[in-house]
């Protein structure tokens, strides 16, 4: 319990000192915000704060860090290294840093912002990668709720994927006053109280459970066939740092009233779900009193069966896990919604369309949403595998973007840092999975590891190169 207590200490300290110091380096002024200054009734519109947080938490806690606090749970409670460190100077920083760009950016989509400051060449690729990743982790998001959802009514499947889609469709369409911000309140109850319940359950340790201390090795059960580095911090995904959260950020830099609330909106949202997956990735460990149980139910029942056996093993079939489980299905479901409307958004920024007629946006969530429900009958757990990456992979950009953004805008060039390192090691990280994962190019470690450090480190020059290093500064 002491390495849990200590690891949740740490985000709320590093929110209250790094998230400061993030906030303190960006320098947000009094200046109008696009929700003010271009109100279309639709996208833009200024909200109360605590929903423009609540929507962000909710639009970013999806599945990740649930199923992926799971998954990393598998190599023991080493994973609170990375959740703590993960969310506080990489998760929190690119969270922050992309809704804070866009804002500036008149609440431009991630792919267009990136563009800005990274060129044409890397707009052209982010559009295409960011409408790939949304649809990816609206699907996702779209087959996990229905997994739970027939697990706890007993109706087929199909029926609630049908329901998911229907809702996803309005959520896409409508006002964002209409559905979402209405409704997300509600949600982020059922997301605290699922929080709050298995923390105590673990606390008062019910069931006889008792929560592991640290322990500084690999425990995964398939031992060195599963090293730490990089399959880990792969597999955390939005527990830790997720691209994803940057195509949501924007949505909310429409609704922003105020530059200055976003520390407590983008990075104090990524700190909350840092909590979350902690509290996860604890309750994994300690309810299969190790990993060995955890893993043999991931494999039989998959992550869905785990989530269903802690929720009623600490809280009970009764209402409190009811409420528990309403809050998982409420997470995924609310980063799925607004996944299909940042790629409607993306889309339209991408070819200039204006989103206040109704036409103009079925033009979009048509397709879009006829793709999600295609992709959705493949197995899940490799559409999660590719999520994961592309997710991570679109988290490395986006922190360059930051570092670079941070070096043309500041006064002090090197305050630009807060963004290169993390964007560094996350080079180190992608590239060094995809050389080695088995849906990569599934290279042994020996040359997996130093060619991952090999590329990271040449990214770390180009951006040098086209910073610190250049001849003429771009204002």
């Amino acid at each position: 319990m002491t390495a849990f207590l200590i690891a949740l200490a740490a985000l709320i300290i590093g929110y209250a000192v790094y998230g400061k110091i993030v906030d303190s380096v960006f320098g947000p002024t009094d200046r109008e915000t696009p929700a003010i200054r271009l109100n279309d009734g639709v996208d833009y519109m200024p909200l109360p704060t605590w929903k423009v947080f609540m929507i962000q938490l909710l639009n970013i806690a999806g599945l990740g860090p649930i199923f992926g606090a799971l998954g990393g749970a598998l190599w023991g409670p080493s994973v609170y290294f990375w959740i703590v460190l993960g969310t506080i100077f990489a998760g929190g920083v690119h969270d922050y840093l992309s809704g804070m760009i866009s804002i500036r950016e008149d609440g431009k989509s991630i792919s267009e912002v990136v563009g800005i400051y990274m060129g044409p060449t890397m707009l052209a690729v982010m559009r295409v990668f960011s409408v790939v990743l949304l649809v990816l982790v609206g699907t996702v998001f779209m087959t996990g709720p229905a997994m739970l959802l027939a697990k706890l009514t007993a109706i087929d499947f199909k029926i609630w994927l049908l329901v998911v889609l229907a809702y996803y469709f309005l959520a896409t369409l409508l006002p964002i006053d209409a559905i979402i911000a209405r409704f997300y309140p509600l949600f982020g109850a059922c997301l605290i109280v699922m929080a709050l319940g298995i923390m105590v359950g673990m606390f008062t340790g019910v069931g006889g459970h008792a929560m592991p201390e640290m322990a500084l090795e690999n425990l995964h059960p398939q031992g060195a066939a599963m090293p730490i580095w990089p399959l880990m911090f792969i597999t955390v995904a939005c527990g830790a740092i997720s691209g994803f959260h940057s195509t949501q950020s924007p949505i909310m830099a429409r609704c922003l009233k105020d530059e200055r609330l976003g520390r407590p909106v983008f990075y104090g949202a990524m700190v909350a779900e840092g909590i979350i997956a902690l509290i996860w990735a604890a309750a994994g460990i300690t309810f299969y009193d190790g990993t060995a149980g955890l893993a043999a139910t991931l494999a039989k029942g998959g992550p869905g069966g785990a989530v269903y056996d802690i929720c009623v093993g600490f809280l009970g079939t009764g209402v409190g896990a009811t409420l528990a489980m309403l809050g998982v299905i409420a997470c995924p479901i609310t980063s799925g919604d607004t996944a299909f409307r940042s790629a409607r958004l993306t889309l339209a920024d991408w070819f200039g369309v204006p989103q206040k007629e109704w036409g103009k946006r079925l033009a979009f969530a048509i397709p879009l949403l006829a793709v999600g429900g295609a992709l959705s009958q493949i197995n899940f757990n490799i559409v999660w595998r590719y999520f994961s990456w592309t997710n991570q992979m679109l988290a490395m950009i986006v922190l360059w973007t930051g570092a670079v953004y941070l070096y043309r805008k500041m006064d002090s060039k090197t305050v630009s840092l807060i963004a290169a390192i993390p964007a560094t090691f996350m080079s180190v990280v992608t590239t060094t999975y995809i050389l080695q994962a088995g849906e990569g190019l599934r290279l042994p470690t020996s040359v997996s590891y130093p060619a991952g450090v090999v590329f990271a480190v040449i990214f770390l020059l180009l951006y040098l190169k086209s910073t610190f290093w250049s001849s003429s500064k771009v204002s």
